[in-house]
């Protein structure tokens, strides 16, 4: 499933993993910088309470019993996103219909955003990337991801070290940018379709 939005500038963030301290810091951020910006999410937005290495096949009645989810969260995630593996993992863990696990279940794999497409980054192998994206996505020039939790910025295959001020002109054939995470490091990335520019941004303490 994919979903598509046209805007002017993007926000993009995602790895949450159900930090409300880490989102809080983060949406005032994005109001301050950017604060016309559309939300976009790039998965793991909660926290899924059972580990992969302890899947064994179970069903557990409630979505309670396998996420973490701290009061207050929720309100926070009115954004649009792509699922991550914690969300592939809820739904794979619980079976009975309810708001959240509705909700979770109508989250695409792909957000395509003018020319950019929006994934979460768990499909494909971190040494595979290329190859995958090369596979599925032959055509796309501008990719945002997260997953792995580290912000980095590729063109044309070649890793390229970010600036001080952070800002990277879009130029060449492909661009694959990891957003990094919100949980821990706090990171997010502004995305100006007009000017054609990716900025990776971070909270800092003071």
């Amino acid at each position: 499933m994919t979903q598509e939005l046209t805007k002017l500038q993007y926000a993009l963030l995602g790895d949450i993993h159900s930090s409300t301290d880490d989102l809080e810091a983060v949406l005032k951020h994005i109001v301050k910088e950017a604060p016309h910006a559309t939300l976009i999410g790039t998965g793991d937005l909660y926290e899924c309470t059972v580990s992969k290495k302890n899947l064994n096949g179970q069903i557990y009645p409630k979505v309670a019993d396998v996420i973490k989810q701290p009061v207050g969260f929720d309100k926070h995630i009115s954004f649009p996103s792509v699922y991550g593996n914690q969300e592939e993992r809820i739904l794979l863990l619980t079976e009975q219909s309810e708001p959240l696990r509705d909700s979770l279940l109508q989250l695409p794999e792909i957000i395509c955003i003018d020319e950019a497409s929006v994934i979460h980054g768990h499909q494909w192998h971190p040494d595979e990337r290329t190859a995958w994206l090369d596979e599925h996505f032959p055509e796309a020039t501008i990719i945002f991801h997260g997953h792995t939790h580290r912000s980095s910025y590729t063109q044309d295959g070649k890793t390229v070290e970010l600036p001080k001020d952070g800002i990277v002109t879009l130029l060449g054939k492909r661009h694959v940018i990891n957003v990094g995470a919100v949980v821990e490091s706090k990171e997010w990335v502004l995305f100006d379709t007009e000017k054609q520019t990716v900025r990776f941004m971070q909270v800092t303490k003071g």
